[in-house]
């Protein structure tokens, strides 16, 4: 028996697909595909958050883009050079320093598309009828898991 894919709820073997209490012998299964369920709302909060935080990180460069502007407006017309000069290097530097923590919020905007803004369903058609095996708003998890599931259907279809 060849594993393809395992977690807490979904195993998927050269034998059969479990998921969600349901258990499906891999030789009865005559098609599999999936489609896109209706929208949760975890992922209506995940698209959401993703738009606060998208506005969260250009909100700051661009306050900060106004005010050197206008330091720089108001510094030609009095002619004081100088301390324009000062302070735009000082905004230089502190941009330079707070670069490393942009990590942490684009490490979750990351992720947050990696987990997709979509609901997908794996189904199957065995014994004549067609059973909802996993319905998930995971994007990169689903994917594996229907990747693990074309490549066991495609060894049986090679091994009868």
């Amino acid at each position: 028996m060849t594993l393809y894919y395992r977690d807490d709820a979904v195993q998927v073997t050269s034998e059969s697909i479990r998921s969600g209490g349901h258990v499906v012998a891999l030789s009865d299964v005559t098609y599999v595909w999936h489609a896109r369920g209706p929208k949760t709302l975890a992922v209506r909060g995940r698209v959401l958050g993703r738009g606060v935080l998208v506005l969260l990180l250009s909100l700051p460069p661009l306050v900060a883009l106004i005010c050197v502007v206008s330091l720089a407006w108001s510094a030609q017309e009095r002619g004081n050079w100088k301390v324009t000069l000062i302070v735009l290097a000082a905004f230089a530097v502190g941009a330079l320093a707070l670069i490393p923590f942009l990590e942490i919020p684009l490490g979750w905007l990351d992720r947050s598309y990696e987990r997709g803004s979509h609901v997908h369903e794996l189904w199957v058609q065995h014994h004549g009828r067609e059973d909802l095996l996993l319905r998930t708003p995971d994007a990169l998890r689903f994917g594996q898991i229907y990747r693990a599931v074309q490549r066991a259907v495609e060894q049986q279809g090679d091994h009868p």
